[in-house]
């Protein structure tokens, strides 16, 4: 710590920054220019770290809405754009422009942990690019080339490694091998921002033999949970009479340890799944399998948590939704109310009818449902933020 000589009018030092580090972040950057000793606390990584634990629990909502097709270089239009706002109204707070884009010109978001958000190109089948960026701070980096081979059907996690104060991006490649033989282990790689590097690490579970077909569920952004990243993943396995079962998993990555383990899906025999997916609900691993309901373009949207993590018998299904229109689901609010995207309808704009996606807001313990200003015309990116130094 930089010591100064006191007088009547100074106050301790300690004092100093235990103010700073309970302010927002705009007001402590503009503190940095206040004198040399200040900006010597405030970009100390210390510091950094006790203003992210004075303020975590300041967490609103940013929503990426991407822009329509093709994508031209030359183009201005191509700007996008994330807009921040409140978690229960989804009010806009302000936008901010993504300084980087993608050759699909659509910035695909990964997560977001601790004010910094992760990007990639997921319309390109093959992801190389990936992006670390903190629209508080106004920073971003583009991440080192991958340490792989080749890269084919990427699925990305991003979370915090609390042991070394230390953010990783994790990228596992699956095989392009073709059916029926047995698929080899798929590729997978960490980056550590610390180090700014790829490391190539061993899955470390013993993978079912006779899989012959694997895909992971990239519906939504991988959740980050109780330390861990998460994946489901869909299997078809063959047998020793050529019989084909369906199976399905969440494969989990422990980010402080990087090491991999299988957490099994709760039993729930007897009910049609259309699809599912892995996501955080109330800060806990939740699933949600989404069944055909009785009326056209509905559906049975069951909600499972695990109230304790890794434990299989803590899956508990805590509520089963009707939804009508349902095209996709976008997450869960820090309030436990979930997001999901309609059938779109046509609307008149300027004497033109144009297709427009409705957004809606649902309580599962009511079934309230609230209809937010969100346009957009596709798919809806969606990640719990807050404001960070980080």
């Amino acid at each position: 710590m930089i010591l100064r000589r006191r007088t009547n009018n100074h106050l301790p030092d300690e004092i100093v920054l235990e103010i700073l580090a309970r302010l927002p972040v705009k007001p402590v950057l503009r503190l940095r220019c206040v004198c040399k000793s200040w900006y010597s606390y405030i970009t100390n990584s210390n510091f950094i770290s006790t203003h992210l634990n004075h303020n975590h629990h300041h967490d609103d909502y940013v929503i990426h809405k991407p822009k329509p097709f093709p994508y031209h270089p030359s183009s201005r239009s191509n700007l996008q754009v994330c807009t921040l706002a409140f978690d229960r109204t989804f009010e806009t707070i302000s936008e901010f422009r993504i300084p980087f884009n993608f050759p699909s010109g659509y910035p695909g978001l990964v997560g977001s942990c601790n004010g910094i958000l992760c990007f990639t190109d997921f319309i390109t089948s093959n992801p190389k690019d990936v992006y670390l960026w903190n629209p508080s701070i106004r920073k971003f980096k583009r991440l080192p080339n991958t340490c792989l081979t080749q890269l084919s059907k990427v699925a990305l996690g991003f979370g915090y490694d609390s042991q070394n104060n230390d953010y990783k991006v994790v990228r596992i490649s699956l095989s392009t091998a073709k059916r029926p033989k047995p698929m080899p282990l798929p590729d997978v790689e960490v980056y550590s921002l610390s180090s700014d590097s790829w490391t190539r690490v061993r899955l470390g579970i013993l993978w079912r033999p006779n899989v012959v077909y694997r895909k992971f569920n990239c519906t939504l952004k991988f959740p980050f949970v109780s330390g861990h990243l998460h994946w489901t993943t869909d299997m078809i396995e063959k047998g020793g009479g050529q019989e084909t079962r369906f199976t399905s998993m969440i494969l989990s990555f422990d980010v402080n340890s990087e090491k991999f383990k299988e957490l099994p899906l709760p039993d729930d025999e007897g009910s049609f799944i259309v699809t599912k997916c892995v996501s955080s609900f109330k800060g806990k691993l939740a699933l949600i399998k989404f069944g055909s309901g009785l009326q056209p373009h509905s559906m049975l949207c069951s909600i499972w948590v695990m109230k304790e993590y890794g434990v299989l018998d803590s899956w508990n299904k805590l509520y089963v939704v009707p939804v009508d229109g349902f095209i996709g689901f976008a997450g869960f609010t820090n309030y436990g109310t979930f997001l999901f995207q309609n059938m779109p309808r046509l609307v008149s704009t300027n004497s033109e009818l144009e297709r427009k996606y409705k957004s809606v807001l649902i309580d599962p313990e009511t079934l309230h449902e609230n209809e937010i200003s969100i346009q957009v015309k596709y798919n809806l990116d969606v990640a719990t933020y807050m404001e960070s130094l980080a």
